[in-house]
């Protein structure tokens, strides 16, 4: 480890680390536009300027510079503050002032260190150079006359995406930064290099001139657009979420956000259930709480009041579920089941369903086989870490239909039956491996589920499988899991029903139920439901919520839920009570207690201890064709998604490559 001398202290940095790295391990602040931790380095902006002894004698790029035995390194000698102060007017030659009206104001990596570093005059007085606006679609808007050259934004692409779409035309002062063709970029993560950009560059289209930063209350939370639980943090304005950012979380989603965790809180106010429904005479009409629990009363009374079933959608948190279990519990029912899709595996033993290599340790692996996963569009930012093994010579192959993967892969085909004897080069990779992986996916999980299971055994390789819901991790440890999956839930036909944000399942087999819809969104749950009762959604309560890796987190209340909507809990509370049930819990805090206690693993975050994997049965044999994805449409998801005018026009635009039609049309 190298001994370097940081303005007159004396430190050991890791060996490869740069004068950068090693002026920050000394506690020196480095200016910097175009150097980022996670990409690589490109030396443009010259902002990060040090004095470096040996050497000649003239300021140094720090970002690009290694960090050396016996360098002796100054970042506030009068040669350096002359130095940031020259590139900065430079850097201020062609931008222009109009912070104002700029969205990147307050927030600005330029206005900072203008602030800091500049000399605060310019003595520049030719003409400025203007840049015409760039289209790069529904999400990104675009005023490339500030744009100050860092290519952050085509190295993300390129590097963290994968996805070759933006880059640099011209040379000199005809420089550009474009889309190719100047089209709309297309991919899942294309919204990060709006946090990326330094300026006012590149900002946010639906955001734009909304509010400014220090308007806005900031909550912490997770996303529930899938199940990869990115760490995120909502803004809100009053009772409004303006917008959603992410959280920096090395183990789960580094600093990046897919772009509907990013974008789909608009649908938060959109086609809310803001009132209490009952069906009458085939129509949904207002009604009263009241009314609604002697309703739900009425149905159980004078009958077994056991006969009730609750499915738990793909956005629930863990204290509703367990909630709804306690309220079941008292009534004498034990009717939960949360794969509303109707999938059906074995659950006996966590582990045999959880993401074993975690997201970090996924970068390590060599040889991955994917199973039945669009990992693309089911956690874009688990296929990320894919793209980084990949990139460290890991090979993958997959079993179903081809998708854009972002990274070399081979495909194996549509048959399962394709696991039973694998081709020799699978085997060959995996024979090589040190870090196997196989990922089961949803489609996968009927057919090959045994089978992944087994060969994992065999390769010594890690276990995976890679759920699309926010909800199913922490239902699976709730006992949100029948045998029969939602077959012995129909087959019990129930007198009550309570889907909880249950709007993906099918609502046929439960013709003779009383349908009591928990849920936040007039979707098509609310539409199949006899009973209406307007809950909350994930940003306007306090929950707990375990991703697929089986990390558990914790999201806090940001606004408050609109109208006569109530937090989930409270609602089967109430509802306990209309019963004439104990349940054991009269506050969240309470409730949350009981919930810990129930299942200990809820109540520390971090990574719940599952057990060892289980031995599988060799002589399982994978069969059926895949067909398709689970998921059809990476846009439209979930009801809040669904409920986003964002999101139905980059489903549109991006997908469908057409406009977003009006209601009227």
């Amino acid at each position: 480890m190298p001994k370097v001398t940081v303005d007159g202290q004396a430190l050991e940095v890791p060996d490869g680390a740069t004068v950068l790295q090693a002026c920050e391990l000394a506690g020196k602040e480095i200016p910097r536009f175009c150097y980022h931790e996670r990409l690589s380095i490109a030396g443009n902006c010259r902002m990060c300027l040090v004095e470096v002894k040996p050497g000649p004698p003239k300021p140094q790029a720090s970002c690009a510079l290694p960090a050396t035995e016996g360098q002796e390194i100054r970042t506030d000698s009068a040669m350096v503050k002359t130095a940031r102060e020259g590139v900065m007017e430079f850097l201020l030659i062609n931008h222009p002032l109009d912070c104002p009206i700029c969205d990147q104001g307050g927030e600005c990596d330029l206005q900072d260190q203008a602030v800091a570093y500049g000399r605060g005059g310019s003595r520049y007085d030719m003409n400025k150079r203007a840049v015409t606006e760039k289209y790069m679609g529904p999400l990104i808007k675009t005023i490339m006359t500030r744009c100050i050259h860092c290519t952050r934004c085509v190295r993300f692409s390129e590097e963290i995406a994968g996805v070759d779409e933006i880059g640099a035309i011209g040379r000199g002062e005809d420089m550009q930064i474009t889309t190719y063709l100047e089209q709309a970029a297309e991919h899942e993560l294309s919204a990060n290099v709006i946090d990326l950009c330094p300026v006012g560059a590149l900002t946010s289209r639906p955001y734009a001139f909304e509010a400014r930063p220090w308007e806005l209350k900031k909550t912490l939370s997770i996303d529930v657009s899938d199940a990869v639980g990115a760490n995120i943090r909502l803004d809100s304005r009053g009772r409004e979420v303006m917008r959603a950012l992410p959280r920096i979380n090395d183990e789960v989603n580094e600093e990046w956000i897919s772009d509907k965790a990013r974008y789909q809180v608009d649908g938060l106010s959109r086609r809310r259930l803001d009132k209490v429904f009952i069906r009458k005479r085939g129509k949904l009409q207002p009604a009263t709480w009241e009314d609604a629990f002697k309703a739900i009363g009425k149905q159980l009374k004078g009958k077994d009041k056991s006969s009730i079933a609750t499915i738990a959608g793909d956005l629930v948190d863990c204290e509703t579920m367990f909630a709804a279990k306690a309220l079941l519990g008292a009534l004498g029912s034990d009717l939960l089941e949360g794969r509303q899709t109707g999938m059906d595996y074995d659950t006996s033993n966590l582990a045999a369903v959880n993401f074993n290599s975690t997201f970090a340790g996924i970068e390590t692996a060599d040889a991955v086989l994917i199973v039945g996963s669009h990992v693309r569009w089911e956690a874009p930012l688990v296929n990320v870490r894919i793209r980084k093994a990949v990139k460290n010579g890991a090979k993958v192959f997959v079993v179903g239909s081809e998708w854009d993967t972002t990274y070399p892969a081979t495909f194996l085909g549509n048959d399962l039956g394709v696991l039973n004897d694998l081709p020799s080069d699978v085997t060959e990779a995996f024979d090589k491996a040190e870090n196997g992986a196989v990922i089961v996916g949803g489609a996968a999980l009927k057919g090959a589920h045994g089978k992944a299971l087994a060969l994992a055994n065999e390769c010594g390789a890690d276990f995976n499988v890679l759920h699309f819901s926010a909800a199913r991790m922490g239902g699976l440890m709730l006992g949100y899991a029948q045998k029969g999956g939602m077959a012995d839930i129909a087959a019990a036909s129930p007198k009550v029903l309570l889907a909880l944000g249950a709007d993906e399942m099918d609502f046929e087999p439960f013709a003779d139920s009383l349908k009591v819809y928990i849920g936040h969104h007039g979707d098509r749950g609310a539409h199949a439901a006899d009973i209406v009762l307007p809950a909350a959604s994930y940003a306007e309560k306090d929950g707990t919520y375990v991703n697929t890796e089986g990390r558990v987190q914790f999201a806090e209340k940001a606004v408050f839920a609109p109208g006569d909507a109530r937090e989930d809990w409270t609602i089967l509370r109430a509802l306990a009570d209309a019963l004439k049930v104990e349940v054991g819990f009269d506050s969240f805090d309470e409730l949350q207690s009981a919930m810990i206690e129930a299942v200990p693993a809820l109540g520390e975050e971090g990574l719940a201890d599952f057990g060892k994997l289980p031995k599988a049965d060799g002589s399982a044999k994978a069969e059926g064709t895949l067909e398709a994805y689970p998921i059809k449409d990476f846009y439209l998801t979930n009801p809040i998604a669904r409920a986003s005018a964002v999101m139905q026009q980059c489903s549109a635009e991006l997908l469908h490559g057409g406009e977003m039609r009006e209601a009227a049309e």
